[in-house]
């Protein structure tokens, strides 16, 4: 039992690193050697050949047509949409603010799950919800203050937001089927239905990648390797694994390592600068998220990770 537990502890501290780390990886890579829409199609295309090659050594698991569509939605939104808006919002601000941004995603998914699943909202959940709003608002308004309100970091926020609000709404829609089907057969329908979507805009949306030229360097190279293999394949595996071994709300406190490793990171390699404002906002947010994520209702909901 024991020896259970430390092999989920590990699963779940390796994979909230990879996620963490993969915030910066991805900030350089949209910064510098793929374009948002780039980024995301690469990702589609390969998340679709990894899981349905998996797939095939696999007990194959019948899917109802009625769920079907809630995986086509759920790749929209949850696969599709989520990675657009991920690497669209880390064009435009810092890792440290997008990382603290998206922490607030299991209070999005208890107000969502609030109004539209009617799910009782305790007083102590209602003040995690308060405590992580105040930490949100704290990092948009010293950003302001500061003078980096402008457009571009705005809008990234903005994508942020929108992030947080997609992701949020696919944990919702797809907790049923989450639960029904084997996480490679959720994932492997996903992918291939956002691949499918994207198909269209992939000739013109990878013809002119910087990263697909003859000027991509092996940095550039090892940076897209690292989120195609650690990210949207490795981690992947993990969180099942720790979900097993290890009560979700224990789950859900170290999923908080993302944003740490992320602003370390981020800060450590020059993509955001250290400020008093930032540990204050850090400590609102995962306070509150703390506060939400323990006891939940839906304790057993097996969740696909971010990014």
């Amino acid at each position: 039992m024991i020896r259970e537990k430390q092999q989920g502890i590990l699963a779940i501290i390796s994979a909230n690193v990879i996620f963490g780390l993969n915030i910066p990886v991805t900030k350089s890579l949209v910064s510098q050697w793929m374009t948002p829409a780039g980024y995301t199609i690469t990702r589609m295309f390969f998340g679709t050949i990894v899981f349905w090659t998996i797939g095939t050594f696999l007990r194959h698991e019948k899917v109802l047509r009625k769920d079907l569509l809630v995986m086509l939605l759920g790749g929209l939104m949850g696969f599709l949409g989520t990675q657009f808006l991920f690497s669209q919002s880390l064009k435009f601000t810092t890792p440290v603010i997008f990382s603290l941004l998206m922490a607030l995603t299991p209070v999005v998914v208890l107000l969502l799950s609030a109004v539209f699943l009617k799910e009782a909202v305790p007083k102590r959940k209602i003040a995690g919800i308060m405590l992580s709003i105040t930490g949100a608002a704290l990092i948009i308004l010293s950003n302001s203050a500061r003078g980096h309100g402008s457009p571009d970091n705005l809008l990234g926020i903005l994508f942020a937001v929108l992030c947080v609000l997609c992701y949020a709404g696919y944990l919702v829609l797809t907790r049923t089927i989450s639960v029904r089907y084997g996480p490679v057969t959720v994932a492997k329908w996903m992918f291939l239905f956002s691949a499918l979507l994207v198909l269209p805009f992939s000739f013109s949306g990878l013809q002119h990648q910087k990263i697909y030229s003859d000027d991509a360097t092996g940095l550039a190279f090892s940076l897209l390797a690292f989120a195609l293999l650690f990210s949207t394949t490795l981690a992947f595996f993990l969180m099942p694994v720790a979900l097993k071994k290890l009560e979700a709300s224990t789950v859900s406190v170290f999923m908080n390592l993302q944003p740490v490793v992320a602003s370390v990171v981020a800060i450590a390699v020059g993509q955001d600068t250290f400020s008093g404002d930032k540990p204050l906002a850090a400590l609102l947010v995962l306070t509150g998220v703390y506060l939400v994520s323990t006891q939940s209702p839906a304790q057993k909901t097996k969740v696909l990770p971010l990014t």
